[in-house]
């Protein structure tokens, strides 16, 4: 089973930026669109990207301009890349295949514990 494990949260100012990565211990970006998402406490998990196995890749109202996802196939990891931070994207942040057939692009298989990002004045 592949496991992918986030890193990179850490705490920004407003308007700062953060570089999140997600790497993935076998070949899942090949075979499932690969997705970051959000959650608050109390709040449902967000999906703020999801990028397609060629590599397109659309974003939440609340990112896009802001966030930037990208994949490096060579080292098995997908990148987020948050600009213009504010003080709403404070949350964990999590990967997982947003889109895909079957078992093995099914995202409950994959949550990890997420990274923290804490955006503050």
């Amino acid at each position: 089973q592949v496991q992918l494990v986030e890193c990179g949260g850490g705490s920004a100012q407003v308007g700062g930026s953060l570089k999140l990565s997600c790497t993935a211990t076998g070949n899942i970006f090949s075979r499932c669109g690969m997705g970051w998402f959000r959650q608050v406490p109390g709040k449902e998990r967000e999906l703020i990207s999801s990028t397609s196995v060629d590599g397109s890749t659309s974003y939440a109202e609340s990112v896009l301009g802001r966030f930037a996802a990208s994949v490096e196939n060579a080292k098995n990891t997908l990148y987020l890349q948050m600009n213009n931070l504010k003080i709403e994207d404070t949350a964990v942040y999590y990967c997982a295949p947003s889109t895909g057939w079957g078992k093995f692009c099914d995202r409950d298989n994959y949550w990890g514990q997420g990274t923290q990002v804490t955006v503050s004045a």
